[in-house]
């Protein structure tokens, strides 16, 4: 009995969202057994790494106390601005992607200006800036963007390195996901940026008694959440070319993956492993809808569902916890 105590505390303290997304794994391999084979379960992968490198990205803004809507448009605008630069041409990709990233950083760091300093609500400030961004790429494009994404730039989101033993292959994308994911998650859990992050979401006011340089920090949240996204929409220009609605719906996708990953939608607790479950999870529920053959409006509808229900848990649990 002494030894089944101290395991159950330990079982307890494991992240639900990993349970639920193993039972999901099971259940679609039931359903579609070709899943269990390096093809089913790799493009699974590829499919979700865009979602998951969001969501890493977005947790840093939720556990600052905030909301960041508008990285969706930024993945359409990183992917109708590449092709409007690129005209056709190959050897601008390098530069491109830069210029991109460039643009990524200015709009986390507008965000975060307006956020931390103008004192705008985070839902509101992002909502602006989401709409401004959809107007740009829309104008830019004229609606309809002209060219096309060379190889060079979708090797990144489309190309698997081949004859990788065990596995037969593996995307490019999911090397993109475990780097980017490492990173975030020494950058959060390791370093003192992430203490900071945590301090401002639980208490901001007591974060900068400390001497944590609030706003600073929130900045820096947007900016690292706004990289997310350029990432995002580079890997998803590698998956299905150019098009004007690429990003939309992801922010929220997002949003409801770090809320699976047990993200508290106030700010100050937040995991970005957990997060990058929780679009594994979210992106497992979309693939067994399709296995079942229930159409895209279920689908979100099963979204929306999942993130309330989410919501009030974790309401209910801070109330509860008093935490």
């Amino acid at each position: 009995m002494r030894n089944i105590a101290p395991a159950r505390r330990r079982l307890q303290q494991i992240n639900p969202v990993y349970f639920v997304l193993a039972v999901l794994i099971v259940a679609i391999a039931v359903s579609n057994p070709s899943f269990v084979e390096p093809t089913g379960y790799m493009n699974f992968l590829k499919r979700a790494a865009p979602l998951a490198i969001l969501a890493a990205g977005q947790i840093y803004v939720i556990v600052s106390g905030g909301f960041d809507l508008s990285v969706g448009s930024l993945i359409t605008l990183t992917v109708v601005g590449s092709s409007m630069l690129l005209n056709n041409n190959a050897d601008a990709t390098w530069w491109v992607i830069l210029v991109m990233y460039v643009i990524g950083a200015l709009v986390g760091l507008i965000n975060g200006l307006v956020v931390s300093y103008l004192r705008v609500p985070s839902l509101i400030a992002t909502l602006g800036m989401m709409i401004t961004l959809n107007g740009v790429a829309f104008m830019w494009s004229s609606g309809s963007p002209r060219g096309y994404l060379p190889e060079t730039f979708r090797y990144f989101g489309r190309v698997n390195i081949q004859g990788v033993p065990l596995i037969q292959f593996l995307p490019v994308a999911l090397i993109a996901l475990v780097m980017v994911g490492a990173t975030f998650y020494w950058l959060m859990h390791r370093t003192n940026f992430g203490r900071m992050l945590h301090a401002i979401g639980d208490n901001p006011r007591a974060a900068k008694m400390s001497g944590v340089p609030v706003e600073r920090v929130r900045v820096l949240a947007f900016m690292v959440s706004a990289f997310s996204a350029v990432t995002a929409g580079i890997l998803l220009g590698g998956f299905a070319g150019v098009s004007t609605d690429v990003g939309i719906g992801y922010e929220l996708q997002a949003i409801t993956a770090t809320v699976i990953g047990g993200a508290q939608l106030l700010g100050g607790r937040g995991s970005v492993p957990a997060s990058i479950a929780g679009a594994l999870t979210l992106t497992a529920i979309f693939t067994l809808l399709n296995f079942v053959g229930l159409p895209k409006p279920t689908r979100d509808v099963v979204q929306g569902v999942i993130l309330i229900a989410a919501v009030v848990l974790a309401t209910y649990r801070r109330n509860r916890t008093g935490t």
